[in-house]
């Protein structure tokens, strides 16, 4: 666990993380090699002991710290202005050990209603086994629903921004003013905007996770996940992860470390991508609605061109018929993927009700507006009209 380094902050954030790296070797490698160890040795004794006693960084063992995972770690602070982070196993692992690491039996976690499947389920199922009390408030809540939801003991508000899968948009500004009036900690998903969206650190956020499986990595290879923010916070994530053992693979941390170089890039075409596609589905008489963040249409449009650069590379939106026309609907795709997954340089489309949010019952879905019709495209790298082809074609099909 490493702090990020202060050299360059003359530069963009974009040309300081792909300048970063680890330390070079003695052969004076251009790109950084792949540390592919479990385990660091020492000249003596003493700096064995020193190493084990906290007095240095030094690297001991890969559950604790690597090289390769500090490199991609120290692109992600660069990136989202933060001051320290730890890489997980998976996106999911560093969520669990955000909360783990800083509630306590009698706490209350304040989130945000609408957040991913497998999240839902940790706060409602699992958290409450170790004596954190839980409840939710709508990602549109006003100010006064936000205080009101608010108890003495609440330790942490949690939220996603987007929301996933529904693009809920979350005033990150609002928030992070009643929590540090409050005394309580923000903790901000990032995943679906990236760094190159948004920054919630700007706006007073404590925390920001991410699952770097998603548009980190960017081509579906490899799981990752990473907190980062204050580093008192990230002191305590650092000392739970190092006993229970989420530890990211250094051959992930390689290719995420890689990937970053071109996050920016990507971005800007998935962005682009999506905001194309979604202009060329509002119409069609197969749809109720289409949602996203910088379409004019969306709901909550001038908070997402206020706090963020683009409106990211996911679109949503609803089928007429309900379930059975989404299943028709992904059955119709040719070009579009049908996986579990988000983020990747090719289109995927989701069904939500069916798949990722499947667990939670009807009422729980339609309370965050996982509607039966509701489709998740992630849009990839593809040529623009090439996607919105495949996708109009399967929503022909459905009203021929």
């Amino acid at each position: 666990m490493n702090e990020t380094q202060n050299e360059g902050q003359h530069l963009h954030p974009t040309t300081q993380a792909i300048r970063t790296h680890a330390p070079r070797t003695q052969q004076m490698e251009h790109s950084s090699p792949m540390f592919l160890t479990s385990s660091f040795c020492f000249d003596n004794a003493e700096d064995m002991r020193a190493a084990f006693a906290d007095e240095t960084d030094d690297n001991i063992y890969t559950r604790f710290s690597n090289p390769s995972v500090q490199e991609f770690v120290d692109k992600v602070c660069v990136l989202e202005g933060a001051a320290s982070g730890f890489a997980t196993a998976s996106g999911m692992s560093a969520i669990f050990a955000s909360f783990m690491a800083l509630m306590k039996s009698g706490d209350h976690l304040l989130s945000c209603q609408a957040v991913f499947g497998s999240t839902h389920t940790v706060i409602t199922k699992f958290l409450p086994k170790y004596g954190i009390e839980t409840s939710y408030v709508a990602a549109d809540a006003t100010a006064e629903e936000w205080e009101a939801a608010i108890r003495p003991n609440t330790k942490m508000i949690y939220l996603e921004t987007p929301t996933n899968p529904g693009l809920d948009i979350v005033d990150l500004q609002l928030v992070a003013q009643i929590a540090k009036r409050r005394g309580v900690l923000l903790n901000v998903d990032n995943c679906f905007a990236t760094p190159i969206g948004q920054r919630p650190i700007e706006y007073g956020a404590d925390l920001v996770i991410h699952s770097a499986t998603k548009w980190m990595d960017g081509q579906g290879r490899v799981l990752g996940g990473v907190v980062v923010g204050r580093p008192d916070l990230i002191k305590e994530i650092y000392a739970f992860c190092r006993s229970t053992g989420p530890a990211m693979s250094p051959f992930n941390a390689w290719v995420l470390s890689k990937s970053l170089d071109t996050l920016h890039l990507r971005m800007e075409r998935h962005a682009a991508n999506a905001l194309h596609l979604a202009k060329a589905l509002e119409g069609h008489p197969a749809l109720r609605w289409v949602k996203y963040p910088f379409l004019p249409s969306h709901p909550q449009y001038e908070i997402a061109t206020r706090q963020m650069h683009n409106g990211g590379g996911i679109v949503c939106f609803e089928l007429a018929g309900g379930i059975e026309a989404g299943r028709s609907f992904l059955n119709s795709l040719k070009v579009l993927s049908l996986t579990a997954n988000l983020g990747d340089a090719r289109s995927i489309a989701s069904h939500p009700a069916s798949t990722t949010h499947a667990k939670l019952t009807e009422a729980e879905r339609l309370e965050v507006n996982i509607t039966p019709g509701l489709i998740r495209i992630s849009v990839g790298l593809e040529y623009a009209d090439d996607i919105v082809q495949d996708i109009v074609q399967a929503l022909d099909g459905l009203s021929a």
